[in-house]
C-alpha cells in the first residue's frame, strides 16, 4: 500500500506531462497551418472602387476572419485601375475565399501562395508602388528572388527608391515588390540596372491594415 501511495503522485505527474506535451504539439500544429501566406487579388475595374469602400470591406473581413482561421495582415488598393491586393495568413486559399464571401461577397479573381522577404521600414513622404513580375510557372525560385532583391537594395539609393518587401509564388511564377519612390519610372529603372527583370505591371497604391 505504501508503494502504491508513493507511485500515484509520480503517475499523475507523468500523465500530466504527457498531456501537456500533446496539447503543446497540437497548438504548434495548429499554428503551422495558419502560417501559410497568401496574396489574393480583386480586379474590380476602373472607377468601381474608392479607398473608403475598400477600408469598409476590410473591416468586414476582420470581423469574419476568425471563423475561418484567417488573419488579414494588410492590403493595397489602386483606385485608378480598380485593383485590390490582400495579404493574409490562412490554412488554405479556400478559407480566404470563404471569409471574403461571407464578409462582403467580393470573391478574389486570383489567389497566390507566397513566401515573403524581410520587411524594411517605410520612410514616408513618397508614393507607394506595388510592382508585379509575371515570370511564368517554373521560371522563378525564392533563392533567385532573394538574390535579385539584394541587387535592388544595392542600387535603390541612386534612384531614391526604398524597397520595403517582396512576395514570391514559385509555382505560378509571380513576384510582387512593394516600394516607395517619387515616380514609377524610378522603380523600373532600379530593377533594370540591378538585374534587368522589369515588372509586367506597376501600381500606385495606398496601404491599409
Amino acid at each position: 500500500m505504501k508503494a502504491i501511495t508513493i507511485m500515484m503522485p509520480l503517475l499523475i505527474s507523468t500523465l500530466f506531462s504527457v498531456t501537456s506535451v500533446a496539447q503543446s504539439n497540437n497548438k504548434t500544429i495548429g499554428n503551422v497551418f495558419t502560417k501559410n501566406l497568401y496574396i489574393d487579388v480583386h480586379h474590380l475595374g476602373q472607377g468601381n472602387i474608392t479607398a473608403g469602400a475598400v477600408a469598409a470591406a476590410h473591416q468586414k473581413d476582420l470581423s469574419t476572419q476568425r471563423k475561418y482561421r484567417v488573419q488579414f495582415i494588410k492590403y493595397w488598393v489602386d483606385t485608378v485601375k480598380g485593383d485590390v491586393y490582400c495579404l493574409s495568413s490562412a490554412a488554405d486559399s479556400n478559407s480566404i475565399t470563404k471569409t471574403h464571401s461571407e464578409a462582403h461577397g467580393l470573391i478574389p479573381d486570383e489567389v497566390f501562395s507566397v513566401m515573403e522577404g524581410t520587411e524594411a521600414s517605410m520612410l514616408g513622404g513618397k508614393n507607394l508602388y506595388l510592382d508585379i513580375h509575371d515570370l511564368g510557372p517554373g521560371n522563378v525560385t525564392t533563392e533567385a528572388v532573394v538574390s535579385a532583391h539584394k541587387k535592388d537594395l544595392s542600387v535603390q539609393k541612386k534612384y531614391h527608391v526604398n524597397f520595403i518587401n517582396y512576395w514570391v509564388d514559385e509555382k505560378k511564377g509571380k513576384v510582387f515588390c512593394l516600394s516607395e519612390a517619387n515616380k514609377s519610372t524610378d522603380v523600373i529603372q532600379t530593377h533594370k540596372e540591378a538585374h534587368g527583370l522589369l515588372p509586367n505591371n506597376i501600381l500606385k497604391v495606398k496601404q491599409g491594415q
